[in-house]
């Protein structure tokens, strides 16, 4: 069976790349993924694959059934949006969208699923039960569109016994597939700030409240969140990336926006230390005659895989490219919304390696030289088809 998917696979290998190609030349933000899920449908229509569209907004579900479709339910998700990043990399299928980029491989993930689409759907008959193919909107975004999709309704009619999603890493090389079971993404938090005082004229600041000093202060003083209030066995981050003071060399501001993430893997420790960064901001910036506005969204828990799943879908993955080319992933402190997932369902999220010649020397994720190694896709769709085949084959 695995020569005969491979070579679904082969023919399906011009169809995934020119995929790929659309999709990251016509990147679009989340939540606004209205041209992507077109095009997606319109594939789905193509394969006479069945599918719910318009969930949370521009999410959709489809199903790939196989024989005796209602016993059992497993579930593959992609993600769809983009980034606000301008594409710096020169080739024939960069972003045609000023400021958008598909700089996180969402791409990927959404060619990748609906060519092991095409492939489970051609080998139909060869296993029980049914694949859910979940293309979700607004992964980069709070609330999460896994978060929305869920509330939507997304498996009410439908549950799964397990899920399964996939990341593109320019950390490994083409043709390897990682796993690690557990924790291995970190919560996510978002803090925004307003601190508020009477500005004015920096040469008289016994006039005024200073909200910048009362900024860097707060700053310096929330340090102390993880150096001083967390356990030194707890992985934490708190960073703080954007601070807008908008005065001058001689005028202190009104105002003063402040930005950044909370990062641990600890959800009891999660919300003692939201507590503990508001009480500081709070008691800080009033020391110094200012108030603090303080926005701090419920964000993305941590992403768990199930031990069992996780077990399962390595071995599957050693018989699809073999036991030297399945690697161990390392937890990290990055985010992911497929968490929500992960609270309800039994689930795994694996890495794919899209690391070769080509782009030896590309950025990191989230940059403007983001570039994968397109033969890293057949990888990607060919193991998700397999591990699906896998979980449910007669």
């Amino acid at each position: 069976m695995k020569t005969h998917i491979q070579n679904l696979l082969n023919q399906q290998k011009d169809y995934i790349r020119d995929t790929y190609r659309h999709l990251h030349a016509n990147p679009e933000l989340s939540f606004e993924e209205y041209e992507t899920a077109a095009f997606v449908c319109n594939e789905l229509d193509k394969m006479q694959i069945p599918y719910q569209s318009g969930i949370a907004g521009t999410g959709i579900l489809a199903r790939v059934e196989g024989r005796n479709p209602e016993k059992r339910y497993i579930a593959l998700r992609a993600d769809m949006d983009a980034l606000p990043v301008c594409e710096t990399v020169d080739v024939a299928w960069k972003s045609k969208n000023e400021n958008v980029m598909h700089a996180c491989g969402h791409d990927a993930h959404t060619a990748c699923l609906l060519g092991a689409a095409a492939v489970l759907n051609q080998i139909r008959d060869e296993f029980e039960g049914t694949v859910l193919l979940v293309f979700q909107p607004g992964e980069e975004k709070a609330p999460g569109g896994a978060r929305l999709m869920l509330e939507a309704g997304l498996f009410d009619e439908y549950k799964p016994e397990l899920i399964i999603a996939q990341h593109v890493s320019v950390d490994f090389p083409t043709g390897t597939m990682a796993f690690l079971s557990g924790k291995i993404m970190a919560s996510a938090d978002e803090i925004h700030v307003k601190i508020k005082g009477t500005g004015g004229h920096g040469a008289l600041p016994h006039l005024l409240n200073d909200t910048v000093l009362a900024t860097a202060q707060t700053l310096v003083s929330l340090q102390q969140v993880k150096s001083r209030l967390c356990s030194p066995l707890t992985p934490m981050v708190l960073t703080f990336g954007k601070l807008i003071a908008a005065g001058a060399q001689n005028i202190i501001p009104h105002e003063v926006q402040l930005s950044g993430t909370l990062r641990t893997f600890d959800e009891k420790w999660r919300y003692e230390a939201i507590a503990h960064i508001r009480r500081i901001i709070t008691e800080t910036t009033s020391a110094y005659g200012c108030s603090a506005d303080i926005d701090i969204p419920d964000g993305y828990p941590c992403v768990i895989n199930d031990v069992e799943i996780t077990q399962k879908a390595r071995a599957f993955a050693e018989e699809w490219v073999g036991k030297e080319n399945t690697l161990t992933l390392e937890p990290r402190t990055t985010s992911e919304d497929f968490a929500f997932y992960t609270q309800k369902y039994p689930a795994t999220f694996y890495r794919f390696g899209v690391s070769g010649e080509v782009n030896a020397d590309s950025g990191g994720l989230h940059t403007s030289t983001f570039r994968i190694d397109e033969e890293g896709l057949q990888t990607g769709a060919g193991g998700m088809a397999w591990i699906a085949y896998s979980f449910l084959k007669i």
